[in-house]
């Protein structure tokens, strides 16, 4: 499944009627065969969220790690997972897209971080660990986890790709965490 995503948005145009919006292939930049994509899909401001106008939250398909400063917001993403022969992010990257980490978790599972959000996380294809402060588990195509605002890390200790869809929603930043 490696390459770009396929995004589809649907509008609504002046005489009232549904139609396609949008059909494009994210992120917009270059991406070398078979190499991990990242891209985000949509975001929103608040809760409720606004279906008016015809705006693109998101045109060219970069990512957002958290949603926006905005209480209330989301951000849909997709994410291919490399095994972890290929290495991680580096901390200082996530803490720019606005995840909290703690050096001293890194240090035993790189990639760990944290986030005021509920996220949605859900394989798509492949396999991962979902690796906790305390335990992990091994996820597989059609799993589902819901991260709560805890600590957390990925690694995909197969030989491919693992392809993971991610719905983050704003929440309360958890106490004492």
């Amino acid at each position: 499944m490696p390459g770009k995503i396929r995004r589809i948005v649907t509008g609504v145009n002046d005489a009232g009627r549904s139609f396609i919006l949008s059909d494009a292939e994210l992120p917009t930049a270059d991406i070398a065969q078979d190499q991990p994509v990242a891209a985000g899909l949509w975001i929103t401001d608040r809760s409720p969220a606004s279906n008016a106008g015809n705006d693109d939250p998101v045109p060219d398909g970069v990512i957002a790690t958290i949603p926006p400063a905005q209480k209330g917001g989301s951000v849909f993403r997709i994410i291919d997972i490399a095994p972890d022969t290929g290495g991680h992010r580096a901390p200082e990257e996530m803490e720019r897209r606005g995840a909290k980490v703690s050096r001293e978790r890194w240090a035993k599972q790189p990639g760990f971080h944290q986030t005021d959000t509920v996220d949605y996380a859900i394989v798509l294809e492949g396999e991962v660990y979902a690796v906790l402060d305390e335990g992990e588990t091994l996820m597989r195509a059609g799993d589902v986890l819901i991260q709560r605002g805890t600590h957390h890390a990925w690694s995909n200790r197969s030989d491919r790709l693992c392809r993971m869809a991610f719905i983050l929603i704003d929440a309360e930043p958890l106490a004492n965490h």
